[in-house]
């Protein structure tokens, strides 16, 4: 999906009212920061002359985290971005940052992947009773609308009440082996 694709789109009113054409309805610099932070590419426009503010907002919206008390970026960074714009052309320091900020994506993405694949839960003695309990209860809540959940046990078929029990105990006894290893690692 192309940036253009996934932009979401806010227009802001003469009133300075921001207006999601999404969702047709009015949201705050918090939704959009919230927007932002699901993965999501936000410009904004001005409705009546068709400026791009994106840049505004959100500085806007990192001021207002920052004097809240919600301290990301230390003063010297805020100084150095000060002295980058009172250098001709604006320095080095864009580049900088839009470097700095791909390379953490990248790695982030990278240590997520080698996460998921090395995922230690997948090895907890009883982990695939637990995901048969978790489907059966699911279904039962949902009253079988949660067949098509896309957890990893979709094939698994509801158990039966003394399957359930025996599971269940299962559980508990390697729960109570886990507690009683972690105890002695204390």
């Amino acid at each position: 999906m192309g940036d253009e694709e996934k932009q979401l789109l806010i227009k802001r009113y003469a009133s300075r009212r921001l207006y999601n054409t999404e969702t047709s309805d009015y949201v705050t610099l918090d939704d959009i920061a919230g927007f932002i932070r699901d993965g999501r590419e936000v410009k904004i426009v001005d409705l009546k002359t068709g400026d791009d503010l994106t840049r505004q907002y959100l500085l806007q919206i990192i001021a207002d985290h920052e004097s809240k008390g919600e301290n990301v970026l230390p003063v010297t960074v805020l100084n150095d971005l000060v002295r980058s714009y009172m250098i001709p052309g604006g320095g080095m320091m864009p580049h900088f940052l839009q470097s700095s900020f791909d390379m953490l994506r990248e790695s982030q993405s990278k240590m997520v992947e080698s996460m998921s694949a090395m995922n230690p839960i997948t090895k907890i003695p009883g982990f695939e009773a637990l995901q048969a309990q978790q489907q059966a209860f699911l279904k039962a809540m949902t009253g079988g609308l949660a067949e098509g959940w896309s957890g990893p046990s979709r094939d698994i078929g509801e158990p039966t009440a003394e399957e359930a029990s025996e599971d269940l105990d299962e559980i508990k006894k390697q729960l109570a082996e886990l507690q009683d290893k972690l105890s002695k690692l204390k």
